[in-house]
């Protein structure tokens, strides 16, 4: 008897609500602070929001083109497998379970909870109590699991009630995906217009440098390299599409536009967010907000504007985490209907067609990653991962070009071989920069923990269980 597959009722707009809802999470309420900081100049910061989705763009054209021409369950786990093999594939598997998709999907999450407190203090431990427990890695840092105890549990909670959601039918978990996305763009466009049409800013304010932060050289271009990082974990997610390519209608067609209408939209949203901040706020006021949104609002809703930011921060991680949990764990599933991976993932569930078992794993170890890390951690540790299958997945147009020629390509990426060429030299860049710069912090004493390095040892433990399925297999 066949084993039940999953089957294509995934439309594209439901695709373009993946791709959007799935990148527009809470970065860009937090992170253009940040980056004002690093860049000191508000072209700069303009300038680095609008490269950074234009290379991200670079990256979901190369998968657009994969995903056309191999449309099925899995992902970027079977796109490697075609371009390296079966070990890097499982590589790419594992990393993804280990460490892509659940520390993206509770990093998300957490925020969620944070901004909850807005509206009601959640319970925490003495400070004495959350420092008396203390999981401690050696050369990597510390990790305290009853810090801020209260949070972690809300965020637990909305973890396992989406993947229930999720688990009972895809159809839910794609409606609950549209209205959520069209909900924080509205709401993304309506805190735009409330800034820009208030008459409470100045456009001088989009020209006018720092007065405090001067960056030239070898500065200039770290503190580029650094808000390029806080861009990027703002854009990132763009190819969850493609672990859900196998329940896409008309992939050849859904999948490229998808990318494409959601990532630019998105990319139009960060860009026109970052002036309407710019002109209410000056550059040194955004470099010292901790909520730039909320500060941004104030002089526009007074008191009020905190409230609702905290709503929109609270839809837009809803909406976020509800994406991420429909797409991850697909890559899994595959993974083990293929016995690379525990065998109860890649079941069906025989009444609601979803990979069940698959989604409630992932919930299991994101939950883990809620109770030993934080927001900052979190998304330093699954962005810098990330980033390095994005760099080989760019590399493997050229592989999959040579090997398979006369294979369908619905879409092919354009500027070939400049474009996919040039994705790969940043991504390497990239990979050293934060590579160099997390372990500097560290040894400085700038930072308690090398999100970078225990990314790397989190994706090489996987390794010693390649081999175990692999003698299993054979065992068969």
């Amino acid at each position: 008897m066949p084993q039940p597959t999953l089957s294509r009722k995934i439309g594209l707009w439901t695709t373009v609500s993946l791709v959007a809802g799935s990148i527009i999470g809470s970065s860009i309420f937090m992170k253009p602070a940040v980056m004002a900081g690093q860049l000191g100049s508000p072209l700069l910061l303009v300038g680095v929001w609008i490269a950074a989705g234009l290379i991200s763009l670079m990256g979901a054209a190369v998968n657009a083109e994969i995903g056309a021409m191999l449309p099925v369950t899995g992902g970027q786990y079977v796109f490697f497998q075609k371009m390296y093999g079966n070990f890097f594939a499982y590589l790419y598997g594992w990393a993804a379970f280990a460490v892509i998709n659940t520390a993206s999907i509770a990093s998300i999450a957490f925020i969620f909870s944070q901004y909850a407190e807005t509206f009601v203090s959640l319970p925490r431990f003495a400070q004495a109590t959350e420092q008396s427990i203390q999981w401690y890695i050696p050369f990597i840092g510390k990790l305290y699991p009853l810090e801020n105890a209260g949070v972690k549990s809300l965020t637990i909670i909305l973890i396992v009630v989406l993947t229930w959601v999720n688990c009972r039918s895809v159809k839910a978990g794609g409606r609950v995906q549209v209205l959520f996305s069209a909900a924080k763009i509205m709401a993304l466009v309506l805190m735009v217009c409330m800034l820009l049409f208030s008459g409470k800013g100045d456009v001088a304010h989009f020209t006018e440098p720092s007065s405090s932060i001067q960056l030239s050289g070898t500065t200039l271009v770290a503190g580029i390299i650094a808000a390029m990082s806080g861009a990027f974990a703002a854009y990132d997610r763009w190819n969850n599409i493609s672990f859900v390519a196998g329940e896409i209608k008309d992939p050849g067609r859904n999948i490229p536009k998808g990318l494409f209408i959601g990532l630019v939209t998105c990319i139009i949203l960060y860009v026109i967010t970052n002036l309407a901040y710019l002109y209410i706020l000056p550059i040194d006021s955004m470099a010292g907000s901790s909520l730039v949104a909320t500060d941004a609002l104030t002089p526009v809703a007074g008191t009020a504007g905190a409230g609702l930011i905290a709503i929109l921060v609270m839809v837009s991680s809803l909406g976020c985490t509800n994406g991420n949990i429909l797409a991850c764990a697909r890559v899994s599933f595959e993974m083990s209907r293929q016995g690379c991976f525990f065998a109860s993932a890649g079941k069906v569930h025989p009444r609601y067609q979803t990979p069940a078992n698959a989604l409630w794993l992932h919930t299991l170890v994101s939950c883990l990653f809620v109770v030993s890390g934080s927001f900052d951690m979190l998304t330093d540790l699954f962005i810098f991962v990330t980033w390095i299958f994005y760099g080989f997945g760019a590399y493997g147009v050229f592989i999959l070009r040579r090997k398979m020629p006369a294979a369908e390509r619905p879409y092919k990426v354009h500027g070939y071989p400049w474009l996919p060429l040039v994705f790969v030299l940043f991504t390497a860049f990239y990979f050293v920069m934060t590579l160099y710069t997390d372990i500097s912090n560290y040894v400085l004493g700038k930072t308690p923990f090398i999100s970078s390095v225990f990314g790397l040892l989190l994706v090489l433990a996987g390794v010693p269980l390649y081999f175990y399925f692999k003698i299993r297999n054979k065992g068969a």
